[in-house]
């Protein structure tokens, strides 16, 4: 399982190259996740949209993958704060065995608010690999 933010998967690079990676080389199905809201933001208008959007990221992701990747859309009344429950919630909807997410550079705001790999990581029921 890759979650992906649409708004900075160009940032993400490292993360779903690795992701990538591992399901080649395992030949495992890649699933990327992404979290949204009723509400029009920089990534889509709306849900369909932004599901729309997740199946097309996957679909160019899958290339070259044996197994191939999907997509699933999660819509929330607030994902900035549902985020950590809904990628836990996901993993055992899913049927993940492995999570692989992009982390951010740490800052002092990480002794108020954790980071969200970490949150993940310290939960999660199946490894997490948080790539920097």
């Amino acid at each position: 399982m890759v979650p992906i933010d649409l708004e900075h998967a160009d940032r993400m690079g490292k993360a779903i190259d690795t992701a990538r990676a591992l399901a080649k080389q395992f030949r495992a199905k890649l699933t990327f996740v992404g979290v949204t809201s009723e509400v029009p933001g920089p990534s889509a208008h709306n849900p369909a949209e932004f599901e729309k959007k997740m199946a097309a990221f996957a679909q160019e992701s899958a290339t070259e993958l044996p197994e191939g990747a999907s997509s699933k859309t999660y819509v929330v009344h607030d994902p900035t704060a549902q985020i950590d429950g809904i990628l836990l919630d996901a993993v055992k909807e899913i049927g993940a065995d492995l999570v692989v997410m992009a982390s951010h550079i740490p800052n002092v705001m990480n002794a108020i608010w954790p980071s969200h790999g970490g949150k993940v990581a310290s939960h999660a029921d199946v490894s997490v690999f948080v790539v920097r």
